[in-house]
């Protein structure tokens, strides 16, 4: 029999080992490497962080909520990993490996995109840009809804998948960006204003004195609060824009308004995150594979046997229904009737 308690411990445990592992990196560079840590910043974070898991300790423990618990459980790992993942990014600029800019110019021209076009089109409906704005500024607004929705309809693994699926994606866009670095559109074609005199769009040059100071040794500071968004491939918006849409699917009165989001979200990310468009298309790929991935490390078992009987789909308005899995107490599916279940 399935024990889903168990298995979402073990998500737990794998979430927070990769934040250790993220975590000891960022440490390392700081304590023997050639950055200062901005301690404070850390420790505003670490605090918040524990007292979230204290009352999620109290939740699971002593007056046992899983909904409540697994809120607060995925609010705090995703600050933590936030913390941490973003210096991550500062250490992989640092490596100052030859821009790659020009490359992708050239993907988007084989692909057929005109990122010139693009802008323009954004110039001639601010207003509808303005929806393009807000929806690419909307990331804490979506990720907080995300876990708040997953975690309180009872889809305690999926919010585990969200948030593992989450930090792959980011993990692994660092990685590729400090093999692939890249300044991007507003730094490679020396844009001002008077190309869009009619929008404000988002990022714009923001990032870039942060970024050429990681590269030539400048700048020199981690953070975990108020760190610039360096990566431009791949597009990490691209990719947590693709993962909020499909980590929502299963609640029907929030997928279609999170796909409305989402697709203005990724549609806005060329003009509001100055990225090329093929950073889009690796960003798109990128989450595929991590949630995939992550839904296979971390309910490995239910995916595969079933396709993901989800548990809020499960019979939990039932009297009696154990919180933990969502089944009746006395009447749990054992092995033999998965059958029946996926054929319902």
């Amino acid at each position: 029999m399935f024990d889903e308690t168990a298995a979402l411990r073990r998500a737990d445990c794998l979430i927070w080992a990769v934040i250790a592992a993220v975590t000891l990196i960022v440490g390392t560079a700081g304590i023997i490497g050639p950055f200062h840590i901005d301690l404070s910043s850390y420790l505003r974070v670490a605090a918040a962080s524990a007292f979230i898991m204290a009352i999620a300790s109290f939740y699971s423990r002593f007056r046992p909520d899983p909904k409540l618990a697994s809120a607060l459980t995925g609010t705090a790992q995703l600050a933590a990993f936030a913390a941490v993942g973003a210096p991550l990014s500062y250490i992989a600029a640092s490596a100052g490996l030859p821009l790659w800019d020009s490359n992708f110019v050239a993907w988007d021209r084989n692909l057929g995109f005109d990122w010139m076009a693009w802008l323009a089109a954004m110039n001639a409906h601010p207003k509808l840009h303005l929806a393009f704005r807000f929806a690419y500024l909307s990331f804490t607004l979506q990720a907080t809804v995300a876990i708040l929705a997953l975690a309180f309809t009872n889809r305690l693994a999926r919010l585990r998948s969200f948030i593992f699926a989450f930090m792959l994606a980011s993990i692994i866009t660092i990685a590729m960006s400090a093999l692939m670095p890249a300044q991007g559109v507003w730094g490679q074609l020396h844009l001002s204003t008077s190309n869009y005199p009619n929008i404000d769009p988002a990022t714009q040059s923001m990032h870039l004195a942060v970024f050429h100071g990681l590269r030539d040794g400048s700048f020199r500071t981690l953070m975990a609060l108020g760190s610039e968004g360096i990566i431009t491939f791949p597009s990490l918006h691209a990719a947590l824009g693709l993962l909020f849409m499909v980590a929502v699917w299963p609640i029907p009165y929030l997928r279609w308004a999170m796909i409305v989001l989402n697709v203005l979200m990724i549609a806005a990310t060329p003009i509001d995150g100055g990225h090329y468009f093929s950073d889009i298309v690796a960003g798109l790929a990128i989450a595929a594979l991590c949630w995939l991935a992550a839904t296979r490390c971390v309910d490995g078992r239910r995916f595969a046997a079933a396709g993901e009987i989800d548990i809020a789909d499960a019979p939990s308005i039932a009297p009696g229904a154990d919180t933990a899995t969502g089944y009746p107490s006395q009447a749990r599916p054992q092995p033999a009737s998965r059958k029946s279940l996926k054929a319902t």
